[in-house]
């Protein structure tokens, strides 16, 4: 919006498709919204029970301001625990979302007109995150014929001397992919022989269906090139409690935590409490979860590629999101995303929102029930776009 006492870099217009999906919901009373990854189970009860008692315990203040001592210890465990990742208290840093998380390592390592490389198809707010810390995005594209993996001569490319960093993201948003050890090995090689950084955003750890999820920093002298960003939102259907950490050196956790004081001061009390149960009784919790998604995500793949005009890799590899192919309809990817709407009364996003190489492609959100995901893909099957 133009207006006075609206800052310039704010006149153009930067909604973008997850901003407006809310709106676009509300089209029709029957809108079935796969566009969102809000997943439509709840947090457990063991979560929700034991949070809770803290709070009646007193565990409503601000905590300490690089996180609760007892849930910084409790992910230092898991990592030696899942990972056999030794990682000290000062390289943990408890924000309020992975999502906050992400602006904060960007603030506090990037300069004014670095350039930050987004592993594209790539999560919708990456590209304003990193002009938000100043910074200058930079698109890495991937392409399903490669199975979605960086290219590292592609990659290298577009090295340049400002650049800062490489975001990558696995399992992936929107496309669902896992990058291979053997890529991120390849990857390793180009980060230190350009001296970079690279922010892993590890959200959907626990959604790794084809091989256990291997993190980024867990390879040979990566961990202190590595920028680590954890989120209970996804791993334990916690979207709402928004809590999340940073791992990293800890030179980069001083700074962040100064940068952190002028935003949010703390993350939230008991939240952080949430997230010590969620990790404490995580073998009791996640199993059933992560098998719930991964049955919809094999059954929505297997239906989509019933479908004339519409495919997806199969069998997924991870994430519950499906990256749908619909070029051979001919249409771009917000006009299919808008003829669903209109002609089956089913939300899905356009694949350009994760980028340009996201062009051709829909993003679908398995999480809604099998039954509810069954009845979209049969309104689908009904419009002459896709006979």
């Amino acid at each position: 919006m133009k207006h006075k006492f609206i800052a310039k870099r704010y006149w153009k217009d930067q909604s973008t498709a997850m901003g407006q999906s809310d709106v676009m919901a509300k089209s029709f009373n029957d809108v079935i919204n796969l566009s969102l990854g809000d997943p439509d189970l709840i947090t457990h009860d063991i979560i929700i029970d034991n949070a809770f008692r803290d709070a009646h315990l007193g565990h409503t203040k601000y905590t300490d301001f690089r996180g609760d001592p007892e849930l910084r210890q409790a992910i230092c465990d898991y990592y030696k625990e899942e990972f056999d990742m030794d990682v000290k208290d000062e390289e943990v840093f408890v924000c309020a979302s992975a999502c906050l998380g992400m602006y904060l390592a960007l603030e506090a390592i990037v300069d004014d007109g670095d350039e930050v490389i987004l592993q594209a198809p790539y999560f919708t707010p990456y590209p304003q995150q990193v002009e938000l810390a100043r910074g200058i995005p930079v698109e890495l594209p991937t392409y399903e014929e490669e199975d979605f993996q960086i290219n590292v001569d592609r990659l290298e490319s577009l090295i340049t001397e400002r650049t800062k960093a490489i975001v990558i993201n696995s399992p992936s948003n929107p496309t669902g992919n896992c990058l291979t050890v053997e890529t991120m090995e390849k990857i390793a090689k180009i980060v230190e022989k350009y001296d970079l950084i690279v922010i892993a955003d590890d959200i959907y750890t626990s959604f790794s269906y084809e091989n256990p999820f291997v993190p980024f920093a867990s390879l040979p002298g990566m961990k202190e090139r590595t920028i680590v960003l954890n989120s209970f939102s996804k791993n334990f259907t916690m979207t709402g409690w928004r809590v999340g950490n940073i791992i990293a050196p800890d030179y980069i956790i001083s700074t962040i935590q100064q940068i952190n004081e002028n935003v949010v001061f703390t993350a939230p009390s008991i939240s952080q409490r949430a997230a010590i149960y969620a990790l404490k009784y995580r073998n009791e919790i996640q199993p059933a979860m992560v098998e719930e998604y991964r049955k919809r995500m094999f059954f929505m793949a297997e239906k989509i590629n019933e479908i004339p005009k519409m495919s997806v890799i199969y069998p997924p590899k991870g994430s519950f999101y499906l990256f749908v192919n619909i070029k051979e309809t001919g249409m771009t990817s917000v006009e299919a995303a808008d003829a669903i709407l209109r002609g089956a009364h089913v939300l899905m996003l356009p694949g350009n929102a994760f980028g340009n190489c996201g062009e051709g492609y829909l993003r679908i959100a398995c999480t809604s029930k099998i039954e509810v995901l069954e009845e979209a893909v049969n309104r689908i099957k009904k419009m002459p776009e896709f006979q």
